[in-house]
C-alpha cells in the first residue's frame, strides 16, 4: 500500500443536520452513505465506490453554543499523533482535542496551526485493507487549499510539521498562491486570504465528472456557489461552494465546450 504519511487521508463533516447533509452530498458528489454508528455516537460513512472517503457526524452542542459552525475537517496521517500534537504546540499552534483512540481503529487529535486554521492528525492502529484510490478519481478529495492570514508563515509551519515542500508559486489578484508537495506529490496550495473571508481555514476539493451538472445539483439541493467557475492549470474547472448548513467545500471536474457560459450565468458576478 502507498505511503500516505504527511498527507490528508480522511475527512469529516460536522453539521447541524445529518440527514439533510447526507442527502445533499450523496446527490451532489455521488457518494453512497452507510450507517457506522456506535452506541451513543451516530456516524455516517461516505463512500466513493468501495473506498471510504470520510464521515458525517453531528456538530457537538458545546461547539454550537460557543459559536462553532458546520465545517469539513481534514485529517493528516502521521506516525505518532502524540509527538505531532506536541510539535504543533512547539510551533505555536493549539491542541483542541488531545490524542484520543477510536476503538482499535485509529488515534487522532484535533489541532490548529499558529493562525488558527483547524485540522486533525491521525494514525491507524490497524492496517487499512482498502486498495488505494486512483488520484483524481470521481468522488475522491483531490486538492487541499489553505486560506491563511500569512502565506509564508503557514508554509513554514506545515513544512516544519509535515515536511511539506514548496513547488510552483503563482502570482495573481490575491497575491502569491504557493503550491506544496508531500513526498514528491503536489497536493494543494496556500494563499493569504482576502480580508473579507472569515478566519483562516482549509478548503477541500471533491472530484466530480461533469462540473456543470454538479453545480446544478448544488443549487437545486439548497447550496450556494460562492466563487467560480475558474479553470485550473491542468484543464479542470473548479467552483467553491457552501452546503445548505453553510459548510464550505469545493468541486473540481471537466466541462464540455457547450457548457462553458452556463455555469457563469448560474453563479452570477464574481
Amino acid at each position: 500500500m502507498a505511503d500516505t504519511g504527511g498527507r490528508f487521508v480522511w475527512y469529516e463533516l460536522m453539521t447541524t443536520d445529518i440527514d439533510a447533509a447526507s442527502a445533499f452530498y450523496t446527490n451532489v458528489v455521488g457518494w453512497s452513505a452507510h450507517d457506522a454508528s456506535t452506541p451513543g455516537m451516530p456516524y455516517t460513512l461516505f463512500l466513493a465506490g468501495e473506498n471510504a472517503v470520510g464521515g458525517l457526524l453531528q456538530l457537538p452542542g458545546e461547539s454550537r453554543r460557543s459559536g462553532g459552525l458546520p465545517r469539513w475537517l481534514g485529517y493528516v496521517q502521521v506516525g505518532d499523533v502524540d509527538a505531532a500534537s506536541d510539535q504543533v504546540v512547539t510551533l505555536g499552534g493549539n491542541v483542541y482535542i488531545p490524542p484520543t483512540n477510536i476503538g482499535d481503529i485509529s488515534r487522532f487529535a484535533v489541532v490548529a496551526d499558529q493562525q488558527k486554521a483547524v485540522f486533525a492528525l491521525i494514525s491507524w492502529l490497524s492496517p487499512r485493507t482498502e486498495a488505494p484510490a486512483t488520484p483524481r478519481a470521481r468522488g475522491q478529495v483531490s486538492w487541499h487549499e489553505l486560506f491563511a492570514d500569512d502565506c509564508e508563515r503557514a508554509v513554514k509551519f506545515y513544512g516544519d510539521l509535515f515536511g511539506w515542500r514548496k513547488t510552483i508559486a503563482d502570482s495573481g489578484d490575491l497575491g502569491t498562491y504557493q503550491l506544496f508537495a508531500s513526498r514528491g506529490q503536489t497536493i494543494g496550495g496556500i494563499l493569504t486570504k482576502p480580508p473579507a473571508l472569515p478566519g483562516p481555514f482549509w478548503l477541500h476539493y471533491f472530484t466530480v465528472g461533469d462540473l456543470d451538472a454538479a453545480a446544478s445539483r448544488v443549487t437545486a439541493g439548497g447550496g450556494q456557489i460562492l466563487k467560480g467557475p475558474t479553470q485550473a492549470p491542468d484543464g479542470n474547472w473548479i467552483i467553491q461552494c457552501a452546503d445548505p448548513q453553510d459548510a464550505m467545500f469545493a468541486l473540481i471536474g471537466k466541462r464540455s465546450l457547450a457548457a462553458v457560459g452556463f455555469l457563469e450565468r448560474l453563479s452570477g458576478p464574481q
